[in-house]
């Protein structure tokens, strides 16, 4: 019977955001990296932009996990990602330049698909064709890329080893132009990362060698050893849980599964090795792009919160829409992820607000509820709670028990509304200002 006994294998904990995005993952899991052996992202591309600031420095990440700061924590680039040669180039000269080394401690996995020169240019295509119905693409390429994978035509890091490499990017490029005709009639006309397509799809081969030269791994074998020696690993999300492909406001989502069960196709983890899954939400909410926001502002307080709290898409640069926390969406993140702990970013931003609203339930089609309605589009209305504002600058403090009695009732109610506790409270943009309870 003894050789039946299976081995006590670690559980893989989970850290992702809880609304549309932006709510300050980087940070968290840079924070949190010194706790843990491995950072993973598990799904997403160069459309996620997780920001990190300490000791003056602020750097932006695209695709490499935020524990890489951390020089004794590994990082993998899990096969849920997707990857593009020329922003994951440019990433790493940053790094360089900001004196963070780059080496042995980053990994890629083999099985990550490749965002090629052309699903750039269809996305841009597909795009424009939309007209009025865009959906606030981030021209990225990530949704075509995506597409290839699931219809079983697209390329991966592995590929980059074999011999027949460019004959597999040479038909995947024939075909993608193919398409790109039904839209418009000369595709050297679009631009791409500010360049024409010849000068991008050169500096994209250009920038081959530099992903040729990390450290390639079958991940799903490497983390699950890992998981069996006692290793503790962390699973970075991107993106944010509303904008999941199945679960966010359709169609303005992005294309892959942000929630924690992508965590098990992103990494090639079994559901019983989920452990700990921290949620991340901001004080208020934003959105990047197109889609349903029932609680978006539309006046001075939206104005306040974006101008505050710098609200302009690290990946993008384009405002973010601002509105007040959304309870409803945030009890729904927590269901569909199955959030143990709470960590709510940028409290300081509501630093001012003699009062502050809170959104707890919806008017849909003149129905009342607390549920997220099929098509949340025009139809759907906040109901809104009233919470007093705290006045004090937040800048210095360290301990909980220090903070503002209106912003210690505002997490209460928080925590209260939902059923999670909150155990960190960010009050600034370094590092160093994260309170934990």
């Amino acid at each position: 019977m003894q050789g039946f006994l299976m081995q006590k294998v670690m559980r893989i904990d989970v850290l992702l955001g809880l609304q549309w995005g932006d709510e300050g993952k980087g940070k968290i899991v840079d924070v949190l990296t010194p706790g843990y052996d491995i950072i993973a992202r598990f799904q997403g591309g160069p459309n996620a932009g997780h920001t990190i600031e300490f000791d003056g420095k602020k750097f932006v990440l695209h695709t490499i996990p935020s524990g890489i700061f951390n020089r004794e924590t590994l990082n993998v680039i899990g096969n849920g990602v997707i990857i593009d040669p020329f922003v994951l180039k440019k990433e790493l000269a940053m790094l360089a330049e900001g004196g963070v080394e780059v080496g042995d401690n980053l990994l890629v996995s083999r099985k990550a698909h490749l965002i090629l020169p052309t699903h750039r240019l269809l996305d841009a295509v597909y795009e424009k064709s939309r007209g009025d119905q865009r959906i606030g693409s981030t021209l990225k390429g990530i949704g075509p890329a995506y597409t290839d994978k699931v219809s079983r035509n697209g390329l991966r890091i592995g590929d980059l080893e074999s011999d027949d490499f460019e004959a597999k990017y040479r038909a995947s490029r024939e075909r993608h132009l193919k398409i790109a005709r039904q839209f418009t009639e000369d595709h050297r006309a679009i631009s791409v990362e500010g360049m024409s397509f010849e000068a991008y799809e050169e500096a994209w081969m250009n920038a081959l060698s530099a992903l040729k030269q990390l450290k390639k791994v079958n991940s799903e074998y490497f983390l699950n050893k890992a998981m069996e020696a006692g290793k503790k690993i962390l699973a970075e999300g991107a993106q944010g849980t509303l904008l999941d492909i199945d679960f966010g406001s359709y169609p303005f989502v992005t294309s892959s599964n942000t929630t924690a069960a992508g965590v098990c196709n992103g990494l090639g983890i079994a559901p019983k090795n989920i452990g700990k899954v921290f949620g991340i939400f901001k004080a208020y909410c934003t959105r990047v792009g197109s889609g349903p926001f029932p609680t978006e502002l539309f006046d001075e307080a939206g104005e306040t919160l974006r101008k505050t709290g710098r609200e302009f898409g690290a990946t993008t640069g384009r405002p973010r829409r601002c509105g007040w926390l959304d309870i409803p969406t945030l009890k729904y993140a927590i269901m569909l992820n199955g959030v143990t702990e709470l960590i709510m970013m940028k409290a300081d931003v509501l630093s001012g607000f003699a009062q502050i609203k809170v959104a707890t339930a919806y008017k849909h089609k003149g129905v009342l509820t607390d549920e997220l309605p099929f098509d949340a589009s025009g139809t759907t209305e906040a109901v809104y709670s009233m919470k007093k504002g705290w006045e004090q600058n937040l800048e210095g403090m360290t301990e909980f028990s220090r903070l503002p009695a209106e912003l210690k009732d505002y997490v209460r109610f928080i925590e209260e509304s939902v059923g999670v506790p909150v155990k960190v409270v960010s009050v600034g943009p370094d590092r160093s200002q994260t309170i934990r309870k």
